[in-house]
């Protein structure tokens, strides 16, 4: 398992369990397009990245191309609790630019007020 999923507020709340890296991304996405396929109603998303303590650049293609998905469907994503080494892969890379990051979920649900 890479991912819980579950739902708050109408809004997807997808908690990565492990490392986002090359070797996860194929299960993140295909256990999120099966949760999605459950939850057809939720078009906002909060990925909580708290466990998650090392991403490469498999990991952080797979969030902008989930981005672009739940963008191009109506919806908004969010990133909550980004860690240290992760947060370097956004800063490098400066995906930071893409995504709105938030300290912490319940930070980033408030947004979506």
């Amino acid at each position: 398992m890479v991912i819980t999923c579950s739902k708050e507020h109408g809004i997807g709340i997808i908690r990565v369990d492990k490392s986002l890296t090359s070797a996860s991304v194929d299960l993140f996405r295909e256990q999120l397009s099966k949760w999605q396929l459950g939850e057809p109603d939720v078009k906002n998303y909060v990925i909580d990245l708290k466990q998650v303590d090392f991403m490469d650049s498999a990991g952080l293609g797979t969030l902008i191309a989930t981005l672009k998905r739940v963008t191009e469907l109506g919806g908004d994503m969010k990133i909550a609790s980004l860690q240290k080494k992760p947060r370097m892969v956004f800063e490098i890379t400066r995906a930071y630019k893409v995504f709105e990051i938030y300290d912490t979920v319940e930070d980033a649900l408030k947004m979506f007020n």
